[in-house]
């Protein structure tokens, strides 16, 4: 016994077993119509916006799911009729468009303005090689470094591009580098106290709080040291009690990092404020 069902305009046989219950479906394919394109774009628009942080190994998120598998004629085979001419055709799956994003995580990341050293002290305290130079964006993509202590512990500490005005806006590329530092668990705030650009220090780190608070206000609840670094220079003597006058704070520590001078009080210092965060978790 044979049904006839129209399929988009095409007849499409419907085969049943001898007792009545529906087995197949057997469709002409190159008989079908094809599907609108406008329909077929319509089913994959984008509908939602989500984010997801894959921060555990292992850990697993569905983006698409799979259409339903077909089934051969194989399937159907049975002792009365060994090489059956249908099968059962599969379901197309879910498609989207979607974006990656890598965050770097790190124990600690050095923020500044460009041209604050942040390089130069990243290759002082480990083994990184990023570029240096004296003019400012000569980081363009973080570098991360490992800093190794004598007990063998370790910490890992990531150079990130130079921060400018307006870089909660993008401006500069600054989602680019400021996502980065939502996975540190310190922030090592560089401030150049000679003013070499031609900025003043205590303006400098305004502008970074101010950058940091705009784009993600939960930054400013992470642990901070702030580095005055260039402290070899004479003008950053002359700032210093002047950017303690201006903000009623002085620098967590003193370097020079281009002199190695104060990194091994740097070094402890950033271990400690790491174990802080380690004990505070």
């Amino acid at each position: 016994m044979a049904l006839v069902r129209e399929i988009g305009g095409r007849g499409a046989v419907v085969r049943q077993l001898d007792r009545g219950g529906l087995r197949a479906i057997e469709i002409n394919l190159e008989e079908l119509p094809e599907e609108d394109e406008d329909l077929k774009k319509s089913r994959f628009e984008k509908v939602e916006v989500f984010e997801i942080d894959m921060l555990v190994p292992g850990q697993r998120h569905i983006l698409c799911k799979g259409g339903r598998g077909g089934l051969g004629n194989k399937n159907f085979a049975s002792a009365k009729r060994q090489a059956p001419k249908f099968a059962q055709p599969g379901e197309e799956g879910e498609e989207g468009d979607f974006r990656f994003e890598l965050m770097l995580i790190a124990d600690v990341g050095l923020v500044g303005f460009p041209n604050a050293g942040k390089s130069t002290l990243l290759s002082a305290v480990s083994a990184a090689t990023p570029k240096i130079a004296d003019y400012p964006f000569t980081t363009l993509s973080p570098n991360v470094g490992v800093v190794d202590y004598p007990d063998f512990e370790r910490i890992t500490v990531c150079d990130i591009p130079g921060l400018i005005e307006g870089a909660h806006k993008n401006v500069g590329l600054g989602h680019e580098f400021l996502r980065h530092i939502q996975r540190c668990r310190v922030l090592a705030i560089i401030v150049d106290m000679a003013g070499i650009d031609g900025r003043l220090p205590w303006e400098d780190y305004e502008h970074l709080i101010q950058e940091l608070s705009l784009y993600d206000g939960h930054l400013l609840e992470k642990k901070q040291i702030l580095i005055a670094n260039k402290m070899d220079e004479p003008a950053a003597r002359e700032n210093l009690p002047a950017f303690h006058q201006h903000l009623g704070i002085s620098p967590d520590i003193e370097i020079a990092a281009a002199y190695d001078l104060g990194l091994a009080e740097l070094k402890e210092l950033l271990r400690l404020k790491v174990k802080t965060c380690e004990a505070d978790q």
